[in-house]
């Protein structure tokens, strides 16, 4: 007996109605992007090694799925290193290719690959899917779309305020409210640091600071200490532990907290005038909030830092997020290119969505009229119809076999298919159709310009 099949955790199949609804999401952020402007790109499903390995920090390049090099690719390890067993030092030898983590690192690539063909500032969006080995759980997979969109070129602080406005755009178009975009920046992080004598442990202090809301502040201060971090400059912190109301009070607060900061300085102003715009531009259904705990990315982000939350009461993690960084491409050769982007977690507001029963009742509707088979004659004028049909964008089928007429119309009910069509020996001969409604039962003889409009 064959084994059942399956397929690796962390991925997913997708049914029709599945599929209708991401492409729903997908349709409506794609529609956005443009809108604002950015042009699609689109880079391969896997990268060299070299261009991914050291870009996301040691933990992110522990998630980065490698491929194995074709043929006999143990060839090329050392007796030494195979008997080692010691998995790190063989890798570079027996994989040369891994799928890309997200879309940030390879479109960087694709910029300083493509530069010279390319008019900056240059606002690309992409959607396309990426691989992660991480531990699967609700909302995390290791397989997932990306939906992103960039600018390179442009150090002005505009461009986040469009992001911001862009975020506000796709969720009201989603009818998604309540959702939170929190904001912070790296220069207020690294000016904390600098004020607690932590500078040489910037990413040991904010990654502590980061899980502020998960563990409590006891727990923060305690592996702060773990990593070195004084008593003394943990002390210079509290302020930062009792930090609360709205964006201009907790902005007032830093100010006081980040005095002695240049770099910190610099952070509040441009925090401040991301701020002042968005107040004066408004926005429709989400928030901005201020959250000087936000950490993310910080091996590539220099400036804004983004993070989008889902509405209140909803179990899910950030559904969006993404940042300023000033030299990316720098990695790959191409120094002084500022850039900022954003990212939409597409499975992530499909649960959210889902939850919230926010879907549209059109989005899973498929095929639109089922034609039952009495034979092969009507099946042939069935045809000649529904050609008609699809020449004005209804969509139809003619049931493929002369089965009994309660199977075939089970078989619409299954795929809640609406609309049926009888059109057996009495319609042909009258010219009509019999269209039935499959949810009131209701039906009626009508002539194909009447079944049309009322399809239609």
């Amino acid at each position: 007996m064959a084994q059942k099949p399956s397929i690796p955790k962390g991925t997913r199949d997708f049914n029709a109605f599945e599929v209708a609804k991401r492409t729903y999401i997908i349709q409506t952020i794609k529609e956005r992007f443009e809108r604002f402007g950015f042009q699609p790109i689109e880079t391969p499903s896997f990268e060299n090694s070299e261009t991914l390995m050291g870009k996301y920090g040691d933990e992110g390049d522990r998630l980065i799925f490698k491929i194995l090099n074709s043929g006999d690719f143990l060839s090329k390890v050392a007796d030494t290193d195979y008997h080692a067993k010691d998995s790190t030092k063989i890798t570079s030898s027996i994989s040369e290719k891994a799928l890309r983590y997200d879309l940030t690192v390879p479109f960087a690539r694709y910029v300083v690959q493509h530069q010279n063909e390319i008019d900056f500032p240059f606002k690309r969006y992409q959607i396309q899917p990426v691989w992660r080995a991480d531990r699967p759980q609700k909302g995390r997979f290791r397989e997932f779309f990306q939906c992103d969109a960039d600018v390179v070129g442009s150090t002005s602080l505009w461009q986040e305020v469009e992001f911001i406005q862009l975020y506000d755009a796709v969720f009201s178009a989603l009818k998604l409210e309540g959702v939170t975009i929190k904001i912070n920046n790296r220069k207020i992080l690294s000016g904390i640091a600098e004020v607690i004598g932590a500078q040489d442990k910037l990413i040991d202090f904010t990654v502590a600071l980061d899980k502020l809301d998960k563990i409590g502040e006891d727990k923060v201060k305690a592996e702060m200490l773990d990593k070195g971090i004084l008593p003394s400059g943990i002390d210079k912190l509290q302020p930062l532990f009792r930090l609360k109301g709205d964006f201009g009070s907790q902005i007032e607060e830093l100010k006081s907290i980040l005095n002695t900061s240049e770099e910190g300085k610099k952070g509040i102003e441009e925090l401040e005038f991301i701020n002042t715009a968005i107040c004066t531009l408004g926005l429709h259904t989400a928030s901005l909030q201020l959250d000087v705990t936000l950490a993310r990315g910080l091996n590539y982000y220099t400036g804004a830092i983004f993070e989008v939350s889902a509405p209140e009461g909803v179990a899910m993690g950030s559904i969006g997020g993404g940042g300023r960084y000033d030299d990316l491409t720098g990695i790959f050769g191409l120094k002084d290119v500022s850039g900022v982007g954003i990212s939409f977690g597409l499975d992530r507001i499909a649960l959210v969505l889902e939850e919230l029963n926010l879907f549209p009742e059109t989005v899973s509707h498929g095929v639109k009229v089922l034609f039952i088979n009495f034979g092969d004659q009507e099946a042939m004028a069935s045809l000649k119809a529904i050609k008609q049909l699809r020449a004005h964008h209804i969509s139809a089928e003619l049931f493929p076999d002369n089965k009994k007429t309660i199977k075939q119309f089970n078989y619409a009910n299954k795929r809640e298919i609406p609309f049926v069509v009888l059109l057996g020996e009495s319609e042909m001969t009258s010219n009509t159709f019999t269209l039935k409604n499959m949810k009131t039962g209701d039906q009626e003889q009508v002539s194909l310009e009447t079944l049309i409009s009322k399809l239609s």
